[in-house]
């Protein structure tokens, strides 16, 4: 597994609080990230399917390490996390590429999610500081 982007955000709200907020992400969950559509299949607890735009993501919350990951079925692992930072709250998301071998695919089908993610991200930073009613902005 390789990381290929790493976007930092702070929120000025108890890791708690945040990771509450952010990790409620089933559908209907009132987190930014909530899945979109039906479980397809309900794991133990936190893990479960979904289908999003006609392909499977496998997520999984770890509420004790405040984080969330979505895996797709071939390269792609997504994961937001929380951590406290004197500020507040420190609000981190990956990409990874969990291929197994095939790199030189992974550079051209993983453009288009690593060119919308700062984007995306900057978003969730902005919906999570207003749903929290704190301040919240991506970090450089």
């Amino acid at each position: 597994m390789s990381e290929l982007l790493a976007l930092h955000a702070l929120v000025e709200a108890d890791p708690d609080r945040v990771a509450g907020l952010l990790l409620d992400v089933r559908p209907g969950g009132l987190s930014p990230l909530a899945a979109v559509g039906g479980v397809v299949e309900d794991g133990d607890g936190d893990d479960f399917v979904v289908v999003r735009d006609g392909s499977r993501l496998t997520v999984t919350v770890d509420r004790a390490a405040r984080e969330v990951a979505e895996q797709g079925e071939w390269w792609f692992r997504g994961v937001t996390s929380v951590a406290p930072d004197p500020l507040g709250s420190r609000v981190t998301y990956r990409i990874f590429n969990v291929a197994p071998g095939h790199g030189w695919a992974v550079r051209f089908v993983s453009r288009g999610p690593l060119n919308a993610a700062p984007g995306a991200f900057a978003e969730l930073v902005k919906n999570l500081g207003e749903r929290l009613g704190v301040p919240a902005r991506v970090l450089g």
